[in-house]
């Protein structure tokens, strides 16, 4: 993928990195449960042991960290600021009312809208304070899974969490969680869970579609870059990472979809470049 040389300064971003673990805000909720979905879509890691652990930080919280914000200087934080900007330019043109995201770099843990975020839950979006929290740290993980090292590998990710965004925006996230509280399980829960998280994977592809397109400046996909989504697609699906979690593979406890249904998704939204073709819930 090609992004040297685009646009910098339209990601929105804060950089923490180096602050530590940083002070802890009060969590539960919702928050938590994001944040337990994120721990179980990268890494595998059963959700209710993510919230015993969550729930160890709430209470009466602290301020929230502040970094520096604006482009970062190193290298990979100038990647996810341009690929960010980049991100926000599209979803402009496409959604009435759009407003970017907050993207805040961190390492370890850091406090967030939502509780306390850890590196080891992955990427994960927060809809309370619409932010995107990132530990770069993970496209090491997300290799060791069996992820792609391209950049577009890591581009897919952060698009997926914009994904996140534009259902926050949109309502789609709020109906979901009301669905939830009517659902009569918690297999039945999960299959909401699945379909917001594949029409993110959709959203990403949307965006790609884009990139695929561009020329000029701006960021651009290059041969292979769908391929090393593909793969990266096909190592976090909910059956893989159970698999390799040496678990049997239970379809009931689904969060996220099938490695086939998430480069099905983010295929067909790559395919179109339109977000109309994301209705993953009509199959509920």
């Amino acid at each position: 993928m090609r992004w040297q040389g685009g646009r910098e300064g339209g990601g929105n971003i804060e950089d923490r990195r180096g602050l530590g673990g940083g002070g802890v805000v009060a969590g539960g909720g919702i928050g938590v449960m994001i944040l337990a979905a994120a721990a179980y879509f990268f890494l595998g890691i059963d959700p209710s042991t993510t919230t015993q652990l969550a729930s160890q930080f709430g209470g009466a919280g602290q301020a929230e960290q502040q970094g520096a914000e604006g482009t970062p200087r190193d290298q990979a934080g100038r990647f996810v600021d341009v690929v960010g900007g980049n991100i926000n330019d599209v979803w402009t043109s496409k959604l009435r009312g759009y407003r970017a995201p907050k993207v805040v770099i961190y390492d370890q843990g850091t406090s967030t809208g939502c509780g306390y975020g850890q590196a080891a839950m992955g990427p994960f979006y927060c809809p309370s304070d619409q932010s995107v929290y990132l530990d770069l740290s993970f496209w090491q993980e997300l290799e060791r899974l069996g992820g792609s090292s391209a950049d577009f590998a890591k581009a897919y990710v952060i698009a997926h969490e914009y994904g996140h965004h534009i259902q926050t925006l949109t309502g789609t996230s709020e109906q979901v969680r009301n669905a939830q509280q009517r659902a009569g399980g918690q297999a039945e829960a999960n299959q909401f869970s699945v379909a917001l998280e594949l029409q993110a994977d959709c959203y990403a592809g949307v965006w790609a579609a884009s990139a695929a397109a561009a020329s000029g400046g701006q960021v651009a996909m290059e041969a292979g870059d769908l391929e090393a989504g593909l793969q990266s697609a096909n190592a976090i699906g909910d059956d893989t990472l159970q698999r390799r979690a040496g678990r049997r593979v239970s379809p009931e406890g689904f969060t996220h979809g099938t490695s086939a249904q998430r480069m099905e998704w983010l295929q067909r939204g790559y395919q179109s470049g339109d977000p109309a073709v994301c209705d993953t819930f009509s199959a509920l």
